[in-house]
């Protein structure tokens, strides 16, 4: 079965370019110009994938990723031309599991959603901690009896450092093994992710206690034993 990328964008001559590649790697495309419509067919077609644009008609990108994450855990790139590291953390911060810059290179764009799509097929692997289930081949969390709703990104993330957990894992590390070898120096992914899961795993996410923070080093799950 075809898996289907809905592409967010409000510009026809983005999504013209793109399509092609995209058919031609066997993906089912289907396309929306403005936020409300892009929530609409999200509901509709249940897509594998979304590229989302930022700047849009109706609904800003940021709204659009935050409706799709009170749902849904499907991975989502947003592809912009807003660049600077505010935005990025933004959309981290709100959902996103990737970020490309525009203009950009098919060649990197389809790199990164076999990257993300791949990130959503992990080898089926439970691991538990503390009060913490994961089940990785279903993308499944749970704390305390409880199913924690997180992203491919999260889940992966969170899974790199419960599998070194009690020891140090550096954000460049993270980096590699998640997203790849070609974002070693995007570390403020993982930033954004960090605090996301905190929110989500922590009692008190201001003062930590599964996902610390060693300074200068990098982070560390702690496993309480």
């Amino acid at each position: 079965m075809k898996q289907r990328i809905l592409i967010v964008d409000d510009d026809p001559g983005i999504v013209a370019a793109i399509m092609p590649s995209l058919k031609a790697q066997g993906y089912d495309i289907a396309v929306a110009h403005d936020g409300d419509h892009a929530l609409s067919l999200f509901t509709q077609l249940a897509p594998d994938l979304v590229l989302l644009d930022l700047v849009m008609p109706s609904l800003h990108g940021i709204a659009v990723c935050q409706r799709i994450r009170q749902q849904s855990s499907t991975p989502i790139i947003v592809v912009s031309v807003k660049g600077a590291e505010a935005d990025i953390v933004t959309a981290l911060d709100n959902g996103a599991d990737d970020y490309l810059v525009k203009p950009f290179r098919l060649r990197e764009l389809l790199a990164r959603i076999r990257a993300v799509l791949r990130r959503g097929r992990s080898e089926q692997t439970v691991i538990q901690c503390a009060d913490l289930v994961i089940d990785t081949s279903r993308r499944l969390v749970q704390r305390q009896g409880q199913i924690v709703s997180l992203t491919p990104i999260e889940y992966a993330v969170l899974a790199e450092l419960v599998t070194h957990r009690n020891g140090v894992v550096t954000a460049r590390q993270i980096v590699q093994r998640v997203w790849g070898p070609q974002y070693i120096d995007s570390t403020d992914y993982v930033k954004g992710v960090i605090r996301r899961l905190r929110v989500k795993l922590e009692p008190d996410p201001s003062h930590p206690r599964y996902i610390l923070t060693e300074p200068h080093v990098g982070y560390r799950f702690n496993h309480g034993e």
